[in-house]
C-alpha cells in the first residue's frame, strides 16, 4: 500500500523534481497545522461572540480549511494552506455585526460579494496583472514584511511582547509567566535541533514543548479526546445578496477585498520566496492558479458563514519545514479534518509551543532586504513602508497599498513618469479610495 502511495505522490506533485520525498512531505504538512492550529480556537470564539453557534462555526471552518487546502495541493501543487484570515473574521464579528448591527445575512452577503469580486478580478487576469505591475523592491520587501509579521505574531503568541495602552506602543509582556518561559525553552530547543540539521525540527520542537509545558501548567491535558462534530444547519446558506448591495456597504466590501487580496498575494511571494519558488523578476509561476484557488475559497465560505479563507502566513513554518509540494497542503488538511473528532487533542498544542517556529522562520525571510537599492529613493522608501505598516499596523495589505502609492509619488515627483504605466496610476486611484473608505469603520 504504502508503494502505491509513494507512485501516486511521485506522479502527482513530482516530488524528485522538487528535491523532496514523501516524509518531508507530511512532516511539513503537520507542522504547517501544528503552526496554524490556533486558528481552531480563535475563529469560533470571535464569530460565536456575534450571536453565531461557535461549534456549528468549527465545523463549518473544518470542512472549508480542508476541501480549499486539497484544491490548492492538487490544483497549484504548492505548499499552501488557506484559512479564515483574521482581520475579515474581526471585520465580519466585531465590526460589522457587533458595533455597525449589521444582521448576519447582510453581512454574509458582503462576504459572498467580496468573494465575488475576488473571482472575477482572477478570471478576468486582473490579480496576475497588479501582481505584475508591483515593483521589484516592492516584491522582495513583501517578504521581509510578512517574515517580520510573523516574528510579531510569534512574539506575542508567546506573550514576549504586548500591546501596552499606557505607552500606546508594543512592550515587554509579563516576563515571569511560564508561558513566556516555554516560548523561550521552545526557541532554545529549535535553534540546537536547527544547528544540528535535525530532520523535522520545527515539528520536533512543537512536540518537545508540548509535553514540556504539561508540568509548567501551559499545556492542559484533556478529559476527553474524542468528539464528535456539531452539525452546520444554523450556519450554512445564510446570506442576503440583495440587501448587501446598498451602496453604504460599500466601504465594507473595501475593507474585506483589498486587505485579503493583499494578503494573498503578500504570503504567496513571501512564502514562494523562503520556498525558492520565485523567477528572476520576484514573480511566482502559476499566481494565477493560486489566485483562483483563493478566490473560489473566499466565495464558497461566505455560503458557510466562514469570513474569507486566504493562503496562511503560517505555510512558511512546512516550508521551513521542508515542504515544497501539494502534498504538504494536503497533509494539513487532512490534520483539521481528523480535528472534528479529535479536537480536545489538537487544541492541547499551546501557542507556546507553536511561536518559536513563527519568529524562525520570519527572521528567515528578511534576508532578500540586501537585494533593494538603497540609493534609489522610489525603491527603498515603498519598501520601508510596506514592512512597517504591514507590522505596525497588523495588515500585510496595508502595508502593500501604502508601498505602491508612495512609489508612484515619488516616479512622478522626480519626473520619472516613463517607468510608469496607466496601471499603475489606477491601481493607485484605488488604493487611495481604500484608506479614505476605512475613515468611514469604526
Amino acid at each position: 500500500m504504502s508503494n502505491i502511495f509513494s507512485k501516486w505522490a511521485e506522479h502527482q506533485f513530482k516530488l524528485k523534481e522538487n528535491r523532496t520525498n514523501v516524509t518531508t512531505e507530511i512532516i511539513a504538512g503537520i507542522t504547517t497545522f501544528a503552526t496554524m492550529a490556533y486558528s481552531l480556537a480563535v475563529v469560533p470564539k470571535m464569530i460565536g461572540e456575534a450571536g453565531v453557534p461557535a461549534a456549528q462555526i468549527l465545523t463549518a471552518m473544518v470542512l472549508m480549511v480542508f476541501a480549499t487546502t486539497v484544491a490548492m495541493g492538487l490544483y497549484t501543487n504548492r505548499p499552501f494552506a488557506l484559512a479564515p484570515g483574521m482581520g475579515s473574521v474581526a471585520i465580519f464579528s466585531i465590526t460589522l455585526i457587533q458595533l455597525q448591527k449589521i444582521p448576519l445575512e447582510i453581512a454574509c452577503g458582503l462576504l459572498f460579494l467580496s468573494g465575488l469580486i475576488f473571482l472575477l478580478v482572477t478570471v478576468f487576469g486582473i490579480r496576475e496583472f497588479i501582481s505584475m505591475i508591483i515593483p521589484k523592491g516592492i516584491k522582495i520587501s513583501i517578504s521581509a514584511g510578512v517574515g517580520l509579521f510573523l516574528c510579531v505574531l510569534g512574539l506575542r503568541n508567546a506573550k514576549i511582547i504586548a500591546a501596552s495602552a499606557e505607552k500606546t506602543a508594543l512592550s515587554f509582556g509579563n516576563l515571569a509567566d511560564p508561558v513566556v518561559g516555554l516560548a523561550v525553552i521552545g526557541f532554545v530547543i529549535l535553534l540546537i535541533l536547527e544547528a544540528r540539521k535535525v530532520r523535522g525540527s520545527a515539528l520536533v520542537a512543537i512536540l518537545l514543548a508540548t509535553m514540556i509545558g504539561i508540568p509548567m501548567g501551559v499545556t492542559k491535558i484533556p478529559t476527553i479526546l474524542f468528539a464528535m462534530p456539531a452539525g452546520i444547519d444554523d450556519v450554512v446558506f445564510r446570506f442576503d445578496i440583495l440587501g448587501a448591495l446598498h451602496v453604504k456597504y460599500v466601504p465594507f466590501l473595501f475593507a474585506f477585498f483589498l486587505p485579503d487580496f493583499f494578503s494573498s498575494l503578500g504570503t504567496a511571494l513571501g512564502v514562494g520566496s523562503k520556498a525558492g519558488f520565485l523567477d528572476k523578476n520576484g514573480d511566482l509561476p502559476g499566481l494565477n492558479k493560486v489566485f483562483l484557488v483563493d478566490s473560489i475559497a473566499a466565495t464558497l465560505g461566505s455560503l458557510f458563514t466562514i469570513p474569507v479563507l486566504i493562503t496562511y502566513l503560517e505555510s512558511g513554518a512546512g516550508v521551513e519545514a521542508g515542504g515544497r509540494t501539494g502534498l504538504t497542503a494536503i497533509t494539513t488538511a487532512v490534520a483539521f479534518l481528523l480535528v472534528l473528532f479529535i479536537t480536545p487533542v489538537a487544541l492541547m498544542i499551546p501557542a507556546a509551543a507553536t511561536a518559536p517556529i513563527l519568529i524562525y522562520v520570519g527572521m528567515s525571510m528578511l534576508s532578500g532586504m540586501r537585494n533593494i537599492d538603497y540609493v534609489d529613493m522610489s525603491e527603498y522608501i515603498p519598501a520601508f513602508l510596506c514592512i512597517a505598516l504591514t507590522v505596525f499596523t497588523f495588515n500585510i495589505g496595508n502595508g502593500i497599498s501604502a508601498a505602491f502609492i508612495a512609489y508612484v509619488i515619488i516616479k512622478v515627483a522626480a519626473g520619472r513618469t516613463k517607468e510608469l504605466r496607466y496601471g499603475h496610476y489606477l491601481l493607485s486611484l484605488v488604493l487611495i479610495y481604500y484608506f479614505v473608505s476605512l475613515t468611514s469603520i469604526k
